[in-house]
């Protein structure tokens, strides 16, 4: 019981990183309004504003596969706490400094690295440090903590702002709402000193005592020598210390490409369009105006909570692929209630319902097995490298989506197409269609293997 709650432990301040990375985006939604009309923002800046952290993202993705190679997962997560900081108090600097848009955009795309670096190294990390029976169940808690953090900033942003005048707002009200990252940031950062290095981490670099020592810690004696044993005779099967990697060749390649496309297809799911856009349905659906946002946030946040709590529970029963299949067909169906009621002009409660199915869908599945998958389908020798592509890929897709959605619909509704708007969500479901021919051909199941033992099912 004691290693089971230390295990637990650790896997929550690991998962933290994802509660920033949900409070960090989340926290620009709540707080634009007001700086947009501090600085004067004209719609073009302020979309750069808003979307500059993806530019962070992608490049701390990217360079988080050598960070975690170099310095471990665990000095990269610390990196990463650091960067969360730095942005929330520069993002809202007091007056008394010479702040500009350019100023504010600089420590959002800070913000951005740390978001990237984490993203792959906390569900890379909790895979690593997690025995196989349960593993799935524990990346999960990453997805939860994503889905946590993006609700909790709604809250915090609505209740600063509610409790000081819309001039107050534009002048300091922002200002708070990026501080109170802070918090968080510096709670994460102060409770990774108590975490241990991963001890595949630790084995890659010939520290087998004292992986040795970390996996004792959260599995009895035997599992512990067992897993010791199959992580050393992976590396010696690999070469890694000794020779260079060529991720070029078929073998590597092939894996890396197929990690890459389930990361993509995570977003050409079409799930941050509704998060980002789908305010304007609720107002149409159930008259949800301005005032009302806080209904819609808590509505989609409730949901997505409790379907990611089923996946949790489900993952390591059922499998990762029965997962993503029924998350699929749940996301089709819909889509198909949002897009043919828009086609129609009978958008209500029905499109409503299409969101919420939506929604519940994709956090039963895509949201959170996608994490699952790509943290532990890569070999050990190159799982950083590996994974690192495959995240900076799915903030790439990220930022596609978001651009191009309001651009599609723009132009379906501005050319009086048949469509009515609802083009784009037929187009997701051609993408999530792919998703389970690709789940179907090329997705291994990992249910209750071990890291190694899923290296194998490549050969």
């Amino acid at each position: 019981m004691k290693k089971q709650s230390y295990l637990l432990l650790i896997t929550i301040i690991s998962a933290l990183g994802g509660l920033l990375f949900g409070y960090d985006t989340g926290v620009i939604n709540g707080a634009q309004f007001y700086l947009s009309k501090y600085f004067e923002l004209s719609d073009g800046l302020k979309g750069w504003v808003v979307g500059s952290a993806l530019l962070g993202c992608f490049v701390g993705a990217i360079i988080a596969g050598r960070l975690s190679i170099v310095m471990g997962r665990k000095k990269s997560l610390i990196i990463s706490a650091i960067l969360f900081a730095i942005s929330a108090y520069g993002s809202g600097l007091p007056e008394l400094f010479p702040e500009t848009v350019t100023v504010l955009v600089i420590f959002r795309i800070i913000g951005g690295l740390g978001i990237g670096i984490a993203s792959m190294n906390a569900p890379m990390y909790i895979a690593e440090i997690s025995p196989e029976s349960i593993r799935g169940k524990m990346v999960t808690y990453y997805q939860l903590a994503i889905v946590i953090g993006f609700f909790s900033v709604f809250l915090v942003t609505y209740f600063i702002g509610d409790n000081l005048s819309q001039a107050e707002n534009i002048s300091v009200g922002w200002r708070h709402m990026f501080w109170s990252e802070l918090i968080p940031s510096l709670l994460f950062l102060a409770l990774l000193f108590l975490v241990p290095k991963s001890p595949r981490w630790l084995c890659l670099k010939g520290k087998t005592d004292e992986a040795l020592e970390v996996l004792e810690k959260i599995q009895n004696t035997d599992n512990a020598k067992q897993d010791i044993i199959k992580i050393k005779a992976s590396i010696k099967s690999e070469n890694s210390a000794t020779e260079k990697i060529n991720y070029f060749s078929k073998s590597i390649l092939v894996i890396i490409v197929i990690g890459t496309v389930l990361s993509v297809l995570q977003q050409f799911t079409g799930i941050n369009a509704v998060l980002y856009y789908g305010a304007d349905i609720f107002e149409q659906a159930l008259g949800f105006g301005e005032e009302d946002v806080l209904k819609q946030q808590i509505l989609l946040a409730f949901v997505n909570v409790v379907f990611t709590l089923v996946a949790m529970y489900t993952v390591d029963r059922f499998g990762r692929k029965p997962l993503i299949y029924i998350g699929s067909v749940g996301m089709i169906m819909g889509f198909l209630l949002l897009g043919i009621t828009l086609q129609q002009q009978a958008v209500g409660v029905l499109s409503l319902l299409g969101i919420l199915i939506f929604i519940a869908s994709f956090s039963l599945s895509m949201g959170p097995i996608v994490w699952v998958l790509l943290s532990e389908m890569f070999p050990n020798k190159i799982r950083s490298v590996a994974m690192s592509v495959a995240v900076a890929a799915q903030w790439a897709a990220n930022y596609v989506v978001s651009q191009s959605f309001p651009i599609v619909v723009g132009s379906d509704v501005n050319n009086s197409s048949t469509w009515n708007g609802s083009l784009p969500y037929f187009i997701f479901i051609a993408f999530i269609i792919l998703i389970i021919v690709v789940t179907y051909k090329f997705i291994p199941e990992t249910k209750g293997k071990t890291l190694e033992e899923i290296e194998t099912i490549w050969e």
